[in-house]
This record gives structure tokens, C-alpha cells and sequence, in this order.
């Protein structure tokens, strides 16, 4: 048994019943969220699901990281698939009460893992050209979308302003990030699919974007707030297959 299958506690959803299938390592991850109102996602998300609200908001996620150690459970490390970087924007959506991550666009900067996971999972990934640096706790990060739709541009530099923590059930924090499986639609068909991880270990963070289309390329106005700023070092993360609901 995976070691991070005794920790279990934490997950606002049971885990599933199959095997998990893929490991991934995700490093250096910003969660950018800005609270919206419903009406502004309502018809960019599936009408299968239900928008997940906060305080009567939803919100929108801007997410950048890099990837690592990406196999599969009975398989070493894919060398073409070893490390890269990924940017994605999400939402949060329910499907007969089981919460979960709603994305508009997957971006990665390898084109292997783009096609796979469209073929996959039925996921909107989109090849780009991408490029993460650090310099101590600071972090440079640019991507720019190759295909349709574009612009879908980004260039951000973020840093951690807190000591990693566990956020409490029921916190704001608990909510956008403590998701435990991804949605869906094919045809007409609801697609889930889990994943596990232990609980986020979030640090408070600060970020200067110089360019950020990646929500207005899929029909998103974010408003000129300050987004909600976290960061995360490094967690490693179970995968499980989509199933059909």
C-alpha cells in the first residue's frame, strides 16, 4: 500500500474504491483565486454540474507549478514525461453533492502530456511554451499558449510570506484548495476523476502579474481585485481513472 493511502482523514470526500493508476509530484504552485459572481461562470460551465459557492460567490483559480516523477503505479518514471511545467484555471463545481474542480484550460509545456490527457481524460489541455525560474523563495514564471484560443498569455513572480501550514476545515482556504476530484462533460456524459494527496501544507504568498489572459481566453473577466495568494512547496499526488457517473 501507498503511504499516502493511511493518511486519509483530511478529505472532505470517501476515497474511491479502485486502484490509484499515476503518480505525479507537483512543485512551486501558486493558487491565484478571485471571487466572482455566479452569473459570470454560469453559462461557461456544464450545465450537469453545479457551481460550488462560497459566501454566495464562486470563485476562479489561477493555478502555475511544475511537474515531476510522473508514473504509472506498476511502472518506473516516463522519461519523455519526467518534468514540465503546467498552468491551469479552474473553477469549483457539485455533482450530486461530491465537490470537486471544474477546469476551462490545462496549459503544459509538454506536448506528449497534452495529448494524452486529451484522450485520457477529456480535459481542455493546450500546448505552451513555458519556463519557471527561481532566485531563493522567488519565483519567475511565463507561459504562452501555441495553440487556439489564444491570447492566453502569463508572466507572474511569486514568493511564500508565511510558514507552511495545514488550513482548518471549513476556512475559505480549506475550500479552494481541499479537492479531491476533477469534472467532466463528454457528450452528455459526466466524467469524475480522484485524486489523493496529504492535506496542502499552504503558505501565504505575494505575486506581481505582468501578464495574466489566461482567464479572459476562456471567456472570464476577472475583477481588479487582489486575488487570494497561496503557495505550496511540493506535494506528491495519486491519480485514479475517470469513470463515468
Amino acid at each position: 500500500m501507498h503511504p499516502l493511502l493511511l493518511e486519509t482523514a483530511h478529505r472532505p470526500i470517501p476515497m474511491p474504491s479502485a486502484q490509484w493508476i499515476m503518480k505525479q509530484n507537483w512543485h512551486d504552485l501558486l493558487f491565484a483565486h478571485w471571487p466572482l459572481a455566479p452569473e459570470k461562470l454560469r453559462s461557461l460551465v456544464p450545465k450537469e454540474l453545479e457551481l460550488d459557492l462560497r459566501d454566495g460567490m464562486a470563485y476562479v483559480a489561477v493555478a502555475p507549478f511544475w511537474m515531476s516523477g510522473i508514473r504509472g503505479r506498476l511502472a518506473p518514471p516516463l522519461p519523455f514525461l519526467y518534468k514540465f511545467c503546467e498552468l491551469n484555471v479552474r473553477t469549483y463545481v457539485r455533482y450530486k453533492g461530491v465537490p470537486g474542480v471544474y477546469f476551462f484550460s490545462l496549459d503544459a509545456g509538454s506536448l506528449p502530456a497534452v495529448l494524452g490527457a486529451r484522450a485520457a481524460y477529456k480535459l481542455p489541455y493546450f500546448h505552451a511554451a513555458m519556463l519557471v525560474r527561481s532566485s531563493g523563495e522567488s519565483f519567475e514564471y511565463t507561459s504562452s499558449r501555441l495553440e487556439m484560443p489564444r491570447p492566453a498569455n502569463f508572466q507572474a513572480r511569486y514568493w511564500p510570506v508565511s510558514a507552511p501550514r495545514v488550513r482548518e476545515k471549513g476556512s475559505l482556504e480549506y475550500f479552494l484548495t481541499e479537492r479531491y476530484c476533477l469534472y467532466t462533460v463528454d457528450r452528455g456524459h459526466v466524467l469524475r476523476a480522484y485524486i489523493h494527496h496529504a492535506p496542502w501544507q499552504l503558505q501565504d504568498a505575494e505575486a506581481e502579474f505582468g501578464v495574466n489572459t489566461m482567464a479572459q481566453a476562456a471567456g472570464i473577466e476577472l475583477p481588479d481585485l487582489k486575488p487570494v495568494l497561496h503557495f505550496s512547496r511540493k506535494i506528491e499526488v495519486l491519480v485514479w481513472w475517470p469513470e463515468k457517473i
